[in-house]
């Protein structure tokens, strides 16, 4: 294989790499609770939502400060990937930001789409990259085939199972997995919601 075709081609992750990203979708998996509790009273998801975002961006604040708080400041450095060392862990934020931002731009069917998306598309894609990705995708800095893949998967079925309309899902999927593999970093937590939720409210969802 000469140095061209090798381009094209990612190595896996190592095992630090992949046991952080398994600590951090953990939690990301569990903005896919919000949508069930948007059904028994949107502004208590909200008020929830906010103030474990707020919670969680005092915290890391305060342990950038040198100031620990039990479990939570180990929580976020076990799950803290090379690049935020010494710096804020935004992640949580950005998700938090994602998830009150299509509950309170969409309808409740779109919204529901938006952060399953959030919550399975971007968080199985992610892990399935890291884990058996090899086929670089050019001009997204290191995402996978195999990630988009995954994720145009979960992205469909996320929409299809809420809408129950498949032309809409499919299209919904499509966006959704192209706007997951632009190099967005933490920013794709809100983008990529508002995105979905902005497809399905095109489509009268």
């Amino acid at each position: 294989m000469n140095k061209s075709e090798r381009s094209y081609f990612t190595l896996q992750a190592s095992p630090e790499e992949i046991r952080i990203e398994l600590t951090r979708k953990a939690f990301h998996l569990l903005i896919a609770l919000a949508p069930t509790l948007l059904f028994f009273s949107r502004a208590w998801t909200l008020a929830l939502l906010i103030a474990g975002t707020g919670f969680y961006a005092l915290v890391e604040s305060l342990r950038l400060r040198g100031v620990r708080t039990p479990l939570i400041s180990s929580i976020t450095e076990k799950a803290a990937r090379k690049r935020d060392d010494g710096y804020f862990v935004k992640g949580p934020v950005t998700l938090g930001l994602g998830a009150i931002l299509a509950i309170l731009l969409f309808s409740l069917e779109a919204a529901s789409i938006a952060i399953y998306i959030l919550a399975f598309g971007d968080g199985f894609s992610s892990l399935v990259g890291k884990t058996v990705g090899h086929v670089k995708l050019p001009f997204t800095k290191g995402k996978s085939l195999e990630g988009s893949i995954t994720c145009f998967v979960a992205s469909f079925l996320s929409a299809y199972l809420v809408s129950w309309r498949p032309a809409p899902s499919l299209a919904i999927a499509i966006f959704s997995t192209v706007i997951e593999a632009l190099p967005t970093k933490d920013w794709d937590n809100i983008i990529l919601p508002l995105s979905a939720g902005l497809v399905a409210s095109l489509f009268g969802i």
